[in-house]
């Protein structure tokens, strides 16, 4: 069985990040989601082991006592992390796993472990993530999001693919090709020879 592979998406908060990964883990099973944790209060909808595990402050404080997280961040005024245990078991058992995580915890994750595969999202412009934000009544501490996105975008070069969410079909074919690149790498094959005959 082959060792399972790491999927780290990072984008601005409004870039589309969200949709595209739905998108993704709905055309390919053999693509399972990381749950992070998080301090932040329940949205409408979410539900708690499936979108997040929300925790409090100071169970969150406990698990970074304990070294439990690959990566944490402190991100809107809320705290986010990624359970080691919980990782390292799904790759161990050979699945694929979609990270959704911010720069902060994607450049610390990147530091720490050698393996991944890094891909950022983002706008056409900071002009138009302005106003996907504001259509989508994302106005709460906008000037906080607005900032935060341009010092974002500064990371775009230490990640392994750009996808430009401008169409959001065109998008998600972009990032369809690269999850379905990354399998084709010849160091992902466990065993060349069930493959291919090489003897004829």
């Amino acid at each position: 069985m082959r060792k399972g592979r790491l999927f780290v998406v990072s984008a601005p908060s409004g870039s589309g990040k969200t949709t595209l990964c739905r998108m993704l883990l709905d055309k390919f099973n053999t693509l399972s989601y990381s749950v992070s944790h998080t301090t932040r209060a329940a949205r409408a909808g979410e539900v708690d082991g499936e979108s997040y595990f929300f925790v409090d402050k100071n169970k969150f404080n406990e698990m970074i006592d304990k070294d439990d997280f690959l990566e944490y961040a402190f991100v809107h005024d809320n705290l986010y992390g990624t359970s080691k245990s919980m990782i390292e078991s799904m790759l161990a058992s050979g699945k694929d796993i979609l990270l959704d995580i911010d720069p902060q915890g994607a450049m610390q994750l990147k530091s720490k472990i050698s393996y991944g595969i890094y891909i950022f999202i983002v706008p056409p412009s900071i002009s138009e993530l302005k106003e996907r934000l504001i259509k989508r009544n994302d106005t709460d501490a906008l000037d906080l999001r607005m900032h935060n996105a341009t010092q974002e975008m500064m990371y775009v070069k230490e990640y392994d693919y750009l996808v430009v969410n401008k169409e959001l079909e065109r998008a998600f074919n972009e990032l369809s090709s690269i999850y379905v690149a990354e399998g084709c790498r010849t160091n992902v094959v466990s065993n060349i020879n069930s493959l291919c005959d090489i003897n004829h």
